[in-house]
């Protein structure tokens, strides 16, 4: 049986899983699916056709699956999706996606999402992400498996943080970012490859070696993007991780990418 505080507005059409625990001036909305062992601490706001996994726990102040911030936005019933045990700190927010952007937003499991932090609608969070404090994602953002974005960073609308990868606190993030890769700045610039958070992920020493000969030659000065492209591609289609970033650039995606300083922003 779930444990709902008396002070709770939890809609009886909501569902609720086994063991959930709903604390103080929490809302529930009547759309709602909470699944088993979910924890809303004191004056959590769900609302709208959202979904929250297993396990996830939601601290003060935070709402998940409020309306857009679009003013194309005209009531229709999108969803917010969140994967289990995803930790939701105090003062984040969440929106459900628009029809846009394919009537959804998702976040997936395990990610840690740090006071303050905002993630727009239609973004798609990958697994195991972290937002610090503070970071602000637009609409349609996506971001890839592991990757974590520093504190008070901003990612404008549709631009792609590729899995894996780290961006610096403080930045502005306005082109799309390779898988693996490390950017900061205003606006971001790469600044190499995400070397300790591949460390740390466990993949092989081999891996990496071959992984920063590619991106040297990706970054390169001489010649054109599609030129090192095809390159790289030839030599080190063998290594998934190069394959990954590869694949990232070839994808089909209206935005630059993020790059060196010392090499001017490709064309696609």
């Amino acid at each position: 049986m779930p444990n709902i505080h008396v002070t709770a507005q939890v809609d009886p059409r909501a569902k609720i899983g086994t063991d959930v625990k709903i604390g103080p001036y929490c809302v529930v909305g009547p759309d709602v699916e909470l699944g088993d062992n979910v924890v809303l601490h004191a004056h959590v706001v769900v609302e709208g056709r959202t979904t929250v996994g297993a396990g996830c726990k939601v601290f003060p102040f935070a709402s998940l699956g409020l309306a857009p911030q679009d003013i194309k936005y005209a009531d229709e019933p999108s969803a917010l999706t969140v994967g289990p045990n995803t930790l939701v700190r105090e003062h984040v927010t969440v929106h459900r996606g628009t029809k846009s952007g394919h009537m959804e937003t998702q976040v997936g499991a395990n990610c840690f999402l740090m006071i303050g932090a905002h993630i727009a609608h239609d973004c798609q969070i990958g697994d195991n992400v972290t937002l610090v404090n503070g970071v602000t994602l637009g609409g349609h953002v996506s971001v890839g498996d592991g990757a974590i974005i520093g504190g008070l960073s901003a990612v404008h609308q549709f631009v792609r943080i590729g899995a894996y990868s780290f961006v610096g606190g403080m930045s502005g993030v306005a082109a799309d970012l390779i898988p693996y890769g490390m950017a900061v700045g205003n606006r971001a610039n790469l600044n190499g490859l995400n070397i300790v958070g591949l460390k740390r992920k466990g993949f092989h020493r081999e891996q990496i070696h071959e992984l920063r000969k590619a991106y040297r030659m990706l970054f390169a000065t001489e010649g054109t993007l599609k030129e090192r492209l095809e390159d790289v591609e030839s030599m080190f289609s063998a290594n998934q991780l190069a394959k990954q970033i590869i694949d990232f650039i070839k994808s089909d995606s209206d935005r630059s990418f993020c790059v060196p300083n010392n090499v001017a922003t490709p064309s696609r």
